[in-house]
């Protein structure tokens, strides 16, 4: 069974005949110790405070029955591990001026995030994970109080906290939407109208910062953590 937050993505698992449905990740309305195995790919580094984060691997522990296991994704801070660049970096496609004129600039922190109410039992987790991860550097820079710096893609990171740029490709521009222009490579003057672009919350995690998250935790274990292509990733069993 899937879930997810985006309705026209759970359309989409329907039109394919997969079981899916709509909902969010801090409260998925499954009964308790229900399932053998949960997957969460590429879903944790979009919530943006540390409570929240903890939050979304509290619930998923709350949904695997005793012995049950789960499979954790995150984006890592470390695009290039062990002397080895990841498939992210690798894939430089497309104009690198293009890229440039789009993902110049900054962009607004919302401020209307509000936390999820935690256990008494994970009352004193951010100051624990907190001394785990002080004397962790992966070479982030400091982010002002009221932006987030917006990233080149397919280039490392130079903040853990970003909004990514989602070019929207095909489909029919809403009059709401803005679009980007730029001139056409050559001799000619003609502006060309590119597909729509949106900015994505990211928290990209450092080495050893999943693991630490997850030892907040009593009622799951580590089985096992590795890096995968830019990616920090856990598997943890349910005590």
């Amino acid at each position: 069974v899937g879930c997810d937050r985006s309705k026209n993505l759970v359309d989409i698992c329907g039109e394919k005949h997969f079981q899916a449905f709509v909902c969010d990740a801090l409260s998925v309305p499954m009964r308790s110790g229900s399932c053998d195995a949960c997957i969460s790919v590429a879903v944790i580094h979009h919530f943006s405070t540390a409570e929240r984060r903890l939050a979304t691997i509290r619930e998923l522990a709350r949904l695997l029955r005793p012995g049950g296991t789960a499979l954790i994704y995150v984006w890592a801070m470390e695009q290039e591990y062990k002397n080895q660049k990841s498939k992210y970096l690798k894939e430089k496609n497309g104009s690198k001026s293009k890229e440039k004129e789009m993902n110049t600039g900054t962009a607004q922190r919302s401020l209307s995030d509000q936390e999820p109410d935690n256990s008494s039992q994970d009352s004193a987790w951010s100051g624990q994970l907190l001394n785990d991860l002080k004397d962790e550097s992966c070479g982030a820079k400091p982010v002002a109080d009221f932006r987030l710096p917006v990233h080149t893609n397919r280039t490392s990171f130079h903040s853990q906290d970003l909004l990514v740029p989602w070019h929207l490709k095909g489909g029919t521009k809403k009059k709401e939407e803005s679009v980007d222009r730029v001139l056409v490579p050559g001799d000619s003057n003609e502006l060309q109208e590119l597909s729509p672009v949106f900015h994505r919350y990211y928290h990209v995690f450092c080495e050893g910062e999943l693991e630490a998250v997850c030892r907040c935790l009593d009622c799951v274990r580590i089985q096992k953590s590795y890096y995968d292509q830019g990616n920090w990733c856990v598997i943890l069993e349910k005590l």
